[in-house]
């Protein structure tokens, strides 16, 4: 089995996924790429003709708990324990909290990127600790600092995000394993490019993956990308909810299930 590190990426069909697969990929890595969509991650690997000994894709949904944990299995038969593991694969769309089909829509955002980040990590922690090294990174958000208008259930799963990998960094504290959380900021990807507000800061997906990269190879706990995103946060965060109530009023709201 090749002694090269070993990445295990889920959501890798696109957007931060796709590109952080091409990051690790040209830092040396194996990749172990896990998503839905398993026919456009091999397309997009024919495109740039990753070498074949160095990949493998596997289908999983991690909204399905047996089906992230059965990839994470396979990958770990098939290429090994991961050096990294990054809990990618989210969703965002809007909600009204007076309409009744958007509570399931807050439960499957939920289901995606909460529950399905714990279920992503699961497979590894037990063997990433005996063995004494390795990292756990979950992809937050920006979102995560306060909640907008339309946007409850991707700003408050995307606080859970960073709750979560904080409560999970105290438990593994002096094993080896760090947790890693990233923050993005507006990243040029599917997710946002239908989004009715403006964005600043927008930043290309490969030029976030590259500064990933690094974050998560010095084992950083926390980091905003990009850094300007950083100091927009740590200001939304000290704002009075008086000033932050009446800066977001008027603003625009992200597209709920079946908008157009």
């Amino acid at each position: 089995m090749s002694t090269s590190p070993l990445v295990f990426i889920t959501g890798a069909s696109s957007g931060i996924g796709q590109a952080l697969a091409a990051s690790f990929y040209e830092a040396g890595y194996r990749l172990a790429l896990a998503a839905r969509r398993t026919a456009e991650i091999e397309s997009w690997a024919g495109e740039r003709q990753l070498d074949s000994d160095r990949y493998q894709v596997y289908g999983a949904d991690v909204a399905q708990t047996d089906s992230i944990v059965a990839a994470a299995a396979a990958c770990i038969e098939r290429q090994g324990l991961p050096d990294v593991v990054i809990a990618n694969a989210g969703i965002s769309v809007g909600i009204d909290t007076a309409e009744r089909e958007d509570i399931e829509v807050m439960a499957r955002t939920f289901a995606t990127n909460n529950v399905g980040l714990m279920a992503t990590f699961h497979p590894f922690v037990a063997a990433m600790r005996q063995r004494g090294s390795g990292r756990l990174v979950g992809i937050a958000s920006v979102a995560a600092i306060r909640g907008l208008p339309g946007h409850g259930a991707y700003c408050a799963s995307k606080a859970g995000v960073v709750a979560y990998c904080e409560s999970l960094r105290g438990e593994l504290r002096n094993s080896g394993v760090k947790v890693v959380t990233l923050c993005p900021g507006y990243i040029d990807t599917p997710l946002t490019q239908g989004n009715r507000y403006g964005m600043p800061f927008l930043m290309k997906a490969q030029d976030f993956a590259d500064q990933a990269l690094r974050a998560i190879e010095a084992g950083t706990s926390y980091r905003v990308i990009p850094w300007q995103m950083g100091v927009v946060a740590k200001l939304m965060r000290m704002l009075p909810n008086a000033l932050l109530d009446r800066a977001v009023q008027g603003r625009a709201r992200k597209k709920r299930s079946g908008e157009s």
